[in-house]
């Protein structure tokens, strides 16, 4: 065979121009995916938060050991005194004494407030203390007064009884007839118990004279003697007498 029969014939390429859209469209295709895949996979991604607990106990604190004290720097040697110099013998002319200024006299210093105030409470409290005082001897004062009138009333009333029982034994001792035995000066007591108007109740004999006849002689007198006499102030009366008898009284 000719090698012109061998060839392959010559053809015509109609498609190169679609073939070159399409791969142009394959192209804008690729990069529009990868364009979305990155923006969707560019979000922030959802996160989810987990505390955990640690259960366990805390470990124990490490020991801190003190930190050794630094030994105190030794102190500067001590610098000796400097010896003074001698002094030249120099002759200085004395200088004259100055005239002693005359002392002034201290000014009285004005009384602080403090001090006036307590001068005053204690010129208050002196004048109370006064006041209590004069009070408690005025109150003595009455006191012994008051003592002194009623002991006199006392012995006002005391001798007014005395001199109302002495007019009674006036009348019963001029009732009694005495014995002729009797010897010496026996005293008898006699209890009585009298009336405001004078007249006797009862007489009972308290102490017997030794001597029954003066006895029976003075019972006798004093129921002859009543209406007995009556005191003189009305508030001097007693119920009751206690009435003492011997032959030789008058």
């Amino acid at each position: 065979m000719a090698a012109e029969a061998l060839a392959f014939p010559e053809r015509r390429e109609p498609a190169f121009l679609r073939a070159f859209i399409l791969a142009a469209l394959m192209h804008a295709l690729l990069f529009s995916v990868m364009f979305f895949g990155v923006r969707f996979q560019s979000r922030a991604p959802t996160t989810v938060e987990v505390e955990l607990w640690d259960t366990s106990p805390p470990p124990p604190a490490p020991e801190v050991k003190p930190l050794p004290k630094p030994e105190p720097p030794p102190p500067p040697p001590k610098a000796e005194p400097q010896k003074p110099l001698p002094k030249p013998d120099i002759a200085v002319a004395e200088k004259p004494k100055p005239k002693p200024k005359p002392k002034a006299e201290p000014k009285p210093k004005a009384e602080p407030k403090r001090d006036r105030d307590f001068e005053k409470r204690m010129r208050e409290q002196l004048a109370m203390e006064q006041q209590v005082v004069a009070q408690a001897d005025a109150e003595r004062r009455e006191r012994e007064l008051k003592a002194l009138i009623a002991k006199r009333e006392a012995d006002a009333r005391t001798r007014a009884l005395a001199a109302w029982q002495d007019k009674i034994r006036a009348k019963i001792r001029g009732n009694i007839i005495l014995p002729r035995d009797i010897l010496g000066n026996p005293e008898a007591v006699f209890d009585v118990a009298l009336l405001p108007t004078g007249e006797v109740l009862s007489v009972r004999q308290r102490r017997s004279s030794g001597h029954a006849a003066y006895d029976d002689a003075v019972h006798r007198a004093i129921l002859k003697s009543s209406p007995l006499p009556k005191p003189d102030d009305p508030r001097l009366f007693e119920r009751q007498l206690e009435l003492r008898f011997r032959p030789l009284d008058k």
